[in-house]
């Protein structure tokens, strides 16, 4: 009988989690005490919350779960905290690279501004590396409900602040608002700067929202990008040029956009040759981990261990993760797949 291989001991990347939504939710309950800050039982159940983001209601939902969660983030040992935490968590699952993505001006303020905000996550993400031993460094994202040009200004800081740790920059929220070409200024600027292009794309919009991150943004990653398994000649264009998506199946599920987690068109996208990475999102809200993920992939789409080492082979080489750190997690993972 062959042996079961556990999945958290399979080296990959993490190439999607977000700032507040990597939280464990003990340090939520404990922040929200210290500040006194009120949380809906969504929040302090114990259970991941009912969530239908495809509906305009389910979305502004999440939202509001999202700020509160963020409010209890007030000084720098918090953020220091969380960080520490997150690169614990990804260490338990296997992870040997964190890209942990954020929008400073979020927290700004109460942070001092946005340049300290800024400064003030950079420098937890420096230390909890070191300490921890995980490679991680920082996508800053810009919100596209607010004005482009908030966008642009966030990403000359995230060119400005590149040698300190930030590889690329993104788009997120609701993907069903504002155009993709609206904010083509500011990823210009990101990309001239040499950072990543990684916008949200294909999640609780359809295929087309994919096309625009590829045309008008020069996206070389898609957060999520599950929907492109609707058109098949865009799947052909994400593996020919081999564009990496930052698919998220639990938070697929919990977010409404496909009903069981056998619904994720895992098999779609990986038959079709697209690079994946497997992501978490927002453990604080989808009550799963990276590791999870993996298991979705074993149990509800049958990929056998052979094809677990691939996705995760993939998430390496879809990160900004330097050779040496690729190479040595590209080696790990064939010593996991060998016995």
């Amino acid at each position: 009988m062959e042996r079961v291989r556990h999945l958290s001991e399979l080296p990959k990347a993490h190439l999607h989690l977000h700032f507040t939504g990597s939280m464990r939710p003990a340090t939520l309950l404990e922040l929200a005490d210290k500040y006194g800050v009120h949380l809906p039982e969504a929040l302090t159940s114990g259970t991941p919350p009912k969530l239908r983001a495809t509906d305009e209601r389910g979305w502004f939902r999440f939202q509001r779960l999202y700020d509160i969660a963020r409010s209890c983030l007030r000084a720098p040992e918090d953020i220091q905290r969380l960080v520490r935490e997150a690169a614990e968590e990804d260490i338990k699952d296997g992870s040997g690279w964190l890209e942990i993505q954020v929008d400073p001006t979020s927290y700004a303020p109460r942070l001092g501004g946005l340049i300290p905000a800024l400064e003030v996550i950079l420098d937890a993400v420096d230390t909890a590396s070191r300490e921890t031993g995980l490679g991680m460094r920082v996508l800053v994202a810009a919100n596209r409900m607010k004005h482009p040009l908030d966008a642009r200004t966030l990403a000359r800081l995230a060119v400005r602040y590149a040698d300190r740790g930030i590889v690329g920059f993104g788009l997120s929220n609701d993907e069903r608002r504002g155009l993709a070409r609206d904010f083509d200024r500011a990823f210009a600027i990101a990309r001239e700067g040499g950072l990543l292009a990684a916008p949200h794309g294909g999640e609780l919009a359809g295929p087309a929202s994919v096309r625009d991150c590829l045309d008008d943004l020069h996206a070389r990653r898609i957060g999520h990008g599950v929907r492109a398994a609707e058109d098949p000649r865009l799947l052909q264009r994400l593996a020919e040029r081999g564009i990496t998506c930052e698919v998220c199946p639990a938070s697929n599920v919990a977010l409404g956009v496909y009903e069981k987690p056998g619904d994720v068109p895992l098999r779609t996208l990986y038959e079709a040759g697209v690079p994946m990475a497997l992501g978490a999102d927002d453990p604080l809200l989808f009550g799963s981990r990276l590791a999870a993920q993996y298991e979705i992939a074993r149990h509800h789409h049958g990929f056998d261990d052979a094809e677990l080492a691939e996705l995760a082979r993939q998430s390496v080489r879809g990160s900004a993760a330097p050779v040496g750190v690729q190479d040595k997690l590209l080696a790990g993972i064939d010593q996991w797949l060998s016995g």
